[in-house]
């Protein structure tokens, strides 16, 4: 399991994201897929007090492994407009820095657009596209 959020500079959620590890899953999965959702939200949610700590104590944007639940690990990535991106997954393998930093680019993208907000949520469906790509690609 994969999920990837990207929190605004008011701890608010702007763009969300799970894709499933495995290509084929059982008919019975669809309730462990809704809970597994609210506990990777709920470890994202846990995890930004330690990267609020974390980041200012390094000038790094990428924070690596932030925290570990269970067999869950979370790694950060800090904007520097303060946005955070949070990656859960459940092993160290993947190149997740080049993750962060094409979907950093990507994000930069969508705020060059007139038309957006800053802590508004990103419904762009080319977005959703690209993010999808890259984490194939990398993770």
């Amino acid at each position: 399991m994969l999920y990837f959020c990207i929190v605004g500079t008011r701890d608010n959620p702007i763009y969300e994201l799970e894709l499933p590890t495995t290509t084929s899953a059982p008919p019975t999965a669809a309730a462990k897929e809704a809970e597994h959702n609210h506990l990777s939200q709920f470890i994202v949610h846990s995890a930004l007090d330690i990267v609020e700590e974390s980041m200012w104590a390094t000038n790094q944007m990428y924070l690596k492994v932030v925290d570990r639940f269970n067999e869950h690990h979370v790694s950060a990535y800090v904007t520097p407009s303060g946005a955070k991106f949070m990656l859960v997954h459940d092993a160290v393998g993947g190149d997740v820095r080049s993750f962060f930093v094409d979907v950093h680019e990507l994000y930069v993208k969508v705020l060059l657009n007139p038309f957006s907000e800053i802590n508004g949520p990103i419904n762009s469906q080319l977005f959703d596209v690209k993010v999808r790509g890259i984490a194939r690609k990398h993770l």
